[in-house]
């Protein structure tokens, strides 16, 4: 089985498909997807198989895939319920079904494009009961049914004659026998091919990992060999680190990331539709929310404290570093994606190389004298295809001379075989042919006896009367011929009128044909307009139904007297809805006249603070001035002041 998918992932990469496909993204291949494939296959057999299957049914899918597949001889291994699970499988694209039936259209396109373009010549056309109703239809399908069997036994008799032919020369048998083994040969030939191309692949793709495992082990053993025990464990603790660092910071940063998106979308996805009425809450509540957010930030300003500052600054700078550290882990990462595809890159071109000559590629001075040997080497090389296409283009001569001596010989055979069956002595030339042999013979054998040429006369006599004897026998056959063709003149013009008469009445009744169809469809259209519209009432009769139904709830639930029944009412809901929408609305005229003389209040509350600082100074102020006089009293007496205790 991998042998077989490497084979057709082979072919499908090859002109002309181009697929591109490797084994696992052509095994990864949906239903669909391969299904799709086998249609473009069957499309280069027979171009009329080119159909995108998204625009076509499954059942017209199957039925045109089998029905090709049966044109083609394709038998499935397998009984009568393997042939019905090979049907089913083709429909619903199953890959044990679809893989042999690719591996066997690759192996033989050439073979089956061939057969699909005749099959169509071969095919007998089906004409429909109520067109052989009418006379002239039926007598022109029996006049051309018995053509074809007249075609049929005259192409029989050719191969007879041919037969006939063929056997008259020496070793017949021997000769078909040969011809038989060769066939076959050339059929194990092909068979054969076909293995040495798998197993060319087989080895291609070992060759590849053989190699790819060798330069792993290379480098292992450089790394191992040039470095020394430091160098290895710095590498080792710079490799650990940086895996530390994806698996403990990057890694769990993404995870968390796509989890909380996940989780926002989830929850969007969960929370039903919402009205009007939820936009404006929302809205309100984000405008409380900004306004909180300013108030902080506010507050955050009015105390400057110079801590925090600094501590931004750190954080800003912490920042910045981490997002270098990603930006570098994520560039070492990429380095080293592109490193791995540089040297797999480097390993093809080593191996396409070395399957060019053999050898390793050449560096340095081995290089050099490398191209020194081949500069000599090249002139040589020169002279010898110099030569090489003088002696094409004499071959190309003889060649063509020889091809043009076959054309004309051909040729003059035909017009000598035309002119032998206008004459109504066909087959006079092979006769001439063989007595030219048969003269040929006996004048070697005359030679080798010593006949006389009294007797060659004598011979020559009696194939002369020969030679008049199948003349004067051929002339009844002749006249019979001149008859014959009289007759078939005859037949032609007849067959030539019933033709026209046909052809008239095939014109009229696709006519008919063509406007009970426009009119079917038309039909079919108003049909299918009667059926959506029908379903359309439906759909509004059951709708009506539910709001008359959810109207009668509410009535009786408004009229009811019951207290909890009628809270339930729409009406009630409404009501309390609008005494909301009221209340929200004085709310946001309120929001609107303090976020307006929010300034100056602000403004003002300053000023308060400020003069009730100026207060309280001042009461200090007092104080201390009333526990100064408590203690002493000044004097002033003649220009001085004098403290009295």
């Amino acid at each position: 089985m991998s042998d077989q998918i490497k084979f057709i992932v082979d072919s499908l990469n090859k002109e002309p498909f181009r697929k591109n496909y490797n084994l696992i993204t052509f095994d990864s291949l949906e239903p669909m997807q391969l299904l799709q494939v086998l249609s473009d296959v069957l499309a280069e057999i027979d171009p009329k198989q080119l159909v995108d299957l998204r625009e076509e049914m499954p059942e017209q899918t199957a039925k045109r895939m089998l029905s090709l597949l049966g044109i083609l001889k394709y038998k499935p291994s397998g009984n009568a319920t393997d042939m019905s699970t090979f049907r089913q499988g083709l429909v619903i694209g199953s890959k044990p079904v679809i893989y042999p039936v690719l591996h066997w259209l690759l192996q033989r396109t050439n073979e089956l494009k061939k057969r699909a373009y005749l099959a169509r010549f071969l095919i007998k056309l089906e004409v429909p009961s109520e067109f052989l109703q009418d006379e002239t239809v039926a007598d022109t399908n029996k006049q051309d049914i018995s053509a074809m069997e007249e075609e049929k036994d005259q192409l029989i008799k050719r191969v007879e004659h041919l037969k006939k032919r063929v056997e008259t020369a020496q070793n017949y048998q021997w000769m078909l026998k040969i011809a038989r083994q060769l066939r076959v040969e050339k059929e194990r030939e092909e068979y054969l091919a076909q293995q040495k191309q798998e197993q060319k692949n087989q080895l291609f793709y070992a060759v590849q990992r053989l190699q790819r495992v060798q330069n792993q082990l290379k480098s292992m053993r450089q790394a191992a060999a040039d470095a020394k025990p430091e160098s290895l464990m710095k590498r080792l603790e710079e490799e650990i680190k940086f895996n530390l660092y994806m698996v403990t910071e990057k890694f769990p940063k993404e995870l968390e990331n796509k989890k909380k998106e996940l989780h926002f979308l989830q929850k969007v996805v969960s929370e039903p539709a919402m009205g009007h009425s939820d936009l404006h809450e929302l809205e309100s509540k984000i405008n409380e929310i900004n306004t909180e957010i300013n108030q902080l930030i506010e507050k955050k300003m009015m105390r400057n404290e110079p801590i925090e500052g600094k501590l931004s600054l750190y954080r800003q700078q912490a920042s910045i570093i981490s997002r270098k550290k990603e930006a570098k882990a994520e560039e070492l990462q990429e380095a080293k994606e592109k490193l791995a595809s540089l040297e797999r890159e480097a390993s093809l071109k080593r191996n396409q190389t070395r399957e060019f000559d053999g050898t390793e590629v050449l560096k340095g001075d081995e290089f050099k004298r490398y191209v020194s040997k081949l500069r000599s080497k090249s002139t040589v090389f020169k002279k010898k295809h110099q030569i090489i296409a003088e002696l094409k283009a004499e071959f190309g001569l003889l060649q063509r001379t020889e091809e043009l001596l076959k054309q004309r010989h051909e040729n003059i055979q035909q017009q000598l075989q035309t002119m032998e069956e206008k004459k109504g002595i066909s087959g006079y030339s092979y006769t001439q042919e063989e007595l030219e042999r048969v003269s040929a013979l006996k004048s070697e054998v005359d030679e080798m006896k010593g006949r006389t040429l009294d007797d060659m006369s004598e011979m020559v006599k009696k194939l002369n009367s020969l030679v008049s004897e199948k003349k004067s026998a051929l002339a009844s056959v002749i006249k019979e011929l001149r008859q014959l063709r009289q007759k078939c003149q005859e037949l032609t013009q007849e067959c030539d009128e019933k033709k026209s008469q046909y052809d008239s009445c095939a014109a009229g009744l696709e006519s008919n044909r063509s406007k009970l169809e426009q009119e079917v469809r038309r039909l079919r259209e108003e049909c299918l307009q009667e059926e959506s519209r029908y379903h359309y009432t439906n759909c509004m009769i059951k709708n009506l139904e539910v709001q008359l139904r959810r109207a009668t709830d509410e009535m009786k639930a408004y009229i009811s007297s019951d207290q909890q029944e009628k809270r339930k009412a729409i009406r009630q809901y409404t009501k309390n809805i609008a005494e909301q929408e009221n209340l929200g609305k004085k709310l946001r005229e309120k929001q609107k006249v303090v976020r307006e003389s929010h300034g100056p209040n602000m403004k003002q509350a300053k000023m308060w603070r400020d003069l009730q600082q100026l207060m309280e100074c001042k009461k200090q102020c007092f104080l201390k001035q009333q526990s100064q006089t408590s203690i002493g009293q000044v004097i002033q007496e003649g220009g001085e002041d004098r403290l009295i205790l």
